[in-house]
């Protein structure tokens, strides 16, 4: 946000990655559509999203929907084979699930409670460990991570977790994972490319465009555990074999590159940006 303030009153053209996403649990819902109002050129990761864009009156010749860069990643990436992971990472030579959990940040002191929940469901699998990575820095995200301390500390053989896996590491993790669990946006957008079912949980990502492959559970322990009795069932597991994911098909960088390269060589960009009214019965 202090980027495109700084970038709109020097007129430089801004170019917006990820806009007209909602996620309603969030504060970067608000940013997010702060900074499509600051923006030139607009690349959206599904057609949703695409229309969201012009409805908040960005002219359409400026948007465009190039898919998301996290499913790219997935299909050009070399990742690690399971041999290498699980040398890498000890836990996941076995089940387990790969868990990310940040604050609900339009929400009041909800995260340790959430957290507790999650964690203590869990505790309810026998035959599954848990690769937890860090919370971000949102508010609360402190008290998440001293939580997740005290629970690999007490169940060493259950839980592991780092503040970060990086790039390849994670991706990798979520591939062999038998779930995806939490309340980041990787287990909406990226995990479906692997067909690997993600437990979302809460309302951070409320408002996201979602694969067949999400099961949405409230922050109850109860619920947690049905839905990912549910996740791991070969029944639910059956039905992702012939998904796609709505999130494109691993050529969004390079279509920007040359969406960039088209309208600076052509000259489009007009700083002064007119609002784009669409036709709507009120």
């Amino acid at each position: 946000m202090g980027t495109v303030i700084a970038a709109g009153h020097h007129c430089i053209p801004i170019a917006h990655i990820h806009g007209g996403e909602t996620t309603e649990g969030a504060i970067d819902e608000s940013i997010r559509h702060s900074i499509t109002k600051f923006s030139h050129l607009h690349f959206t990761s599904c057609d949703e999203y695409y229309k969201r864009v012009i409805q908040l009156g960005e002219n359409p010749n400026f948007v465009f929907n190039v898919g998301a860069l996290g499913v790219e990643n997935i299909l050009t990436q070399k990742l690690l084979s399971r041999e290498e992971l699980g040398n890498d990472i000890f836990f996941t030579k076995g089940k387990y699930a790969l868990v990310t959990f940040h604050p609900v940040t339009l929400e009041k002191n909800t995260a340790e409670h959430q957290l507790k929940e999650m964690l203590e469901a869990f505790l309810l699998f026998d035959d599954l460990k848990f690769i937890i990575t860090k919370s971000n820095a949102d508010a609360g995200g402190k008290i998440i991570n001293k939580i997740i301390d005290q629970y690999c500390c007490e169940y060493p053989n259950k839980f592991y977790s780092e503040f970060s896996l990086g790039m390849i590491r994670y991706l990798s993790s979520m591939k062999y994972a038998d779930l995806v669990i939490g309340n980041s946006s990787s287990g909406i957008i990226e995990s479906p490319s692997f067909k690997v079912p993600t437990i979302n949980i809460g309302d951070r990502q409320k408002g996201r465009k979602q694969a067949i492959s999400i099961i949405n559970c409230k922050p109850i322990k109860r619920e947690i555990y049905e839905a990912m009795k549910l996740g791991l069932s070969q029944q639910f597991r059956n039905k992702l074999v012939d998904m796609s994911s709505p999130y494109g098909f691993g050529k969004t960088s390079q279509r920007m590159i040359d969406i960039i390269k088209l309208n600076i060589k052509s000259n489009k960009i007009d700083l002064k940006k007119k609002f784009y009214d669409i036709n709507f019965k009120p």
